[in-house]
């Protein structure tokens, strides 16, 4: 298996859109509703999302197998929208691009979020050193979780 990263296109977004709707499901049926921004989010606004923000895929011998959007705003940078195929979670593909948002990026700090019952992506998160920060009720009973590293000393 040889993975690549590359920086997103625009000419990815159908496929990331594929990837992402696939990887947030097992999220939906966590939460026990398929009304989230990463299951409903049009593919003009995934192309919108893609021309506005920084973002990487994860290739496996060419198949787009996950990606990453990233949004730097002075010393933070705000990593959103991990999205990997079901099939290749667990391989090391979330890591290997929350690495390259965490390295193009001239931040401080990173931050991030997930849901309360969304436990493997907290572990994960926690793993490659991101901490919670807040935890924010939702009103559903579950808590959005913030996590941030520190990636540099500020500027």
């Amino acid at each position: 298996m040889t993975l690549t990263i590359e920086p997103i296109a625009p000419g990815d977004a159908g496929e990331v859109l594929t990837v992402q709707r696939a990887a947030f499901v097992s999220e939906a049926l966590i939460y026990g509703s398929a009304d989230m921004p990463p299951l409903t989010q049009t593919l003009e606004q995934l192309r919108a999302e893609i021309a506005e923000n920084d973002g990487w895929v994860a290739r496996v011998d060419g198949r787009l197998v996950g990606a990453i959007r990233a949004v730097q705003d002075g010393d933070l940078l705000m990593i959103g929208r991990i999205a990997i195929a079901p099939d290749m979670q667990g391989e090391g593909v979330g890591r290997a691009l929350l690495e390259a948002a965490e390295e193009a990026s001239t931040a401080a700090q990173a931050e991030l979020f997930t849901g309360s019952l969304s436990e493997a992506n907290i572990r994960l998160y926690e793993a490659c050193g991101y901490a919670q920060t807040q935890r924010v009720p939702q009103d559903d009973g579950t808590e959005q979780v913030f996590l941030r590293k520190r990636l540099r000393p500020p500027t």
